[in-house]
């Protein structure tokens, strides 16, 4: 399962956010800074309403949702690829997750200290930018020596390492991320991914703003900052929440949750899109399979084809594939049952360089 790593500074609301995303109480939330030290893991249901829509033509009572895996992770402070609080901490597990939720403070409270003594998410996003850069230099600079002695006897690869390198050096040194070098090839990307280096990996900005402004978080100056920085310095997106309210709902009722949100002026704090955000942003997709037993979702990589996609339910699928049954969640819900779409020509076989598209309904046949 792919991890998305939580990071900020201290007291911007990881640690409140994580447990709202797990709907648990499992990371301690206090007005501290390092009030996170060992890392909290936990799987969340990715929200899904198709899955819903699937049930009741399946005419089934048993939905299994997607998942992914959420880290909330030790607050960065400046210094911390120098080993400055708990930096060495923080970087070790950044480098195992695959992508970066990075929340930011953009709200105001003098009853929660701010590290670095008043709100300004600019800056705090400049913060952990440049220790992630830092500490991305620095294993760059470990790879040149590692590879100069091979690419003086002319091997290919650590050649190409040291061209890639050599355009990299000067990118990272003037404070930019890795994943925004410019004209970087599929190979180099891919290059990119094994030296694993921390600014290469995808980051969505979690934008945390107080209770009275998530009905209309756009308007927060805060959050209009934000929004212009990430998308002109990390070509990134980003996502208004508010860690504080969804903190309050975790105990409640489905319906009473939801009661508590429309007296708020919103239907959701911002957590689903934060959720199918992140999914999204590990280049994952969803398809189905929908019988009397279970609607199902399972999570592939964007662009697989139709054995890979086999391969999620059993290594037997793939290995044994002959063809894939599909049709499109648009045109099954549109023609209300399977039946219909096949004798409407929507209901297709599809071979094993079919690539499947995010939300196709399946059945495999293959042989054992």
């Amino acid at each position: 399962m792919l991890k998305a790593g939580i990071v900020g500074l201290p007291n911007v609301g990881k640690s409140t956010l994580f447990n709202a995303l797990t709907r648990s109480r499992k990371a301690e939330a206090a007005n501290y800074p390092f009030c996170t030290i060992d890392p909290n893991v936990g799987v969340v249901v990715v929200p899904d309403e198709r899955a819903y829509v699937l049930k009741a033509i399946a005419k089934t009572n048993v939905v299994v949702p997607a998942a992914i895996e959420f880290v909330d992770i030790a607050g960065l402070v400046a210094g911390a690829s120098k080993g400055e609080g708990l930096g060495n901490q923080f970087l070790a597990t950044i480098r195992e997750v695959d992508a970066i939720v990075q929340v930011v403070r953009c709200f105001v409270d003098n009853d929660i200290i701010h590290t670095m003594g008043g709100v300004d998410p600019i800056r705090d996003i400049e913060v952990i930018t440049t220790e992630l850069v830092l500490a991305d230099l620095d294993a760059v600079t470990k790879r040149i020596e590692k590879n100069q002695k091979k690419a003086r006897s002319g091997d290919k690869e650590a050649l190409l390492e040291l061209s890639l390198i050599e355009r990299l050096m000067p990118h990272l040194n003037s404070g930019k991320t890795a994943n925004t070098l410019p004209d970087a090839t599929d190979d180099e990307k891919a290059m990119l991914k094994l030296f694993q280096l921390l600014t290469a990996k995808p980051v969505l900005f979690a934008c945390n703003v107080a209770e009275s402004d998530l009905a209309n978080a756009e308007a927060n100056p805060f959050v209009q900052k934000v929004a212009e920085f990430v998308r002109t310095h990390h070509d990134a997106a980003y996502v208004p929440i508010s860690a504080k309210i969804e903190s309050e709902l975790i105990d409640l009722p489905p319906d009473e949750a939801k009661a508590f949100l429309k007296d708020l002026g919103v239907d959701d704090s911002g957590v689903s899109a934060l959720i199918k955000g992140t999914y999204d942003l590990l280049g994952l997709q969803t398809y189905f399979t929908a019988g009397e037993k279970e609607v199902r979702c399972w999570t592939i990589k964007k662009g697989w084809k139709a054995p890979q996609a086999a391969g999620v339910i059993h290594t037997d699928f793939e290995k044994g594939f002959i063809k894939a049954e599909i049709v499109s969640y648009a045109d099954l819900t549109h023609l209300g049952s399977v039946a219909a779409a096949r004798d409407a020509g929507k209901y297709r076989l599809e071979g094993k360089e079919y690539v499947f598209a995010d939300g196709d309904v399946a059945l495999f046949r293959f042989n054992t």
